[in-house]
């Protein structure tokens, strides 16, 4: 469980800090015999930042029960 917390935190972190990510894709538009013609689309990814703050207190939820269990 503590291990689990840890990792929820640090994605927490992560997502607080990122807000977002971006890839790219290509497409071929047109192909008319050796002519091939392709366009790249830029897919931009974003979430909110509470998941963040959501996950982050999770975590620390998670390492909290855990250490009260143990001791």
């Amino acid at each position: 469980m503590k291990n689990t917390g840890i990792i929820l935190v640090v994605i927490g972190l992560i997502m607080m800090l990122y807000t977002g990510f971006n890839y790219v894709t290509e497409k071929r538009v047109a192909d008319i015999g050796p002519i091939k013609i392709d366009k790249e689309q830029n897919h931009f990814v974003r979430w909110s930042p509470i998941v963040g703050v959501i996950l982050l207190i999770g975590g620390v939820a998670f390492m909290v029960t855990n250490r009260k269990k143990i001791g």
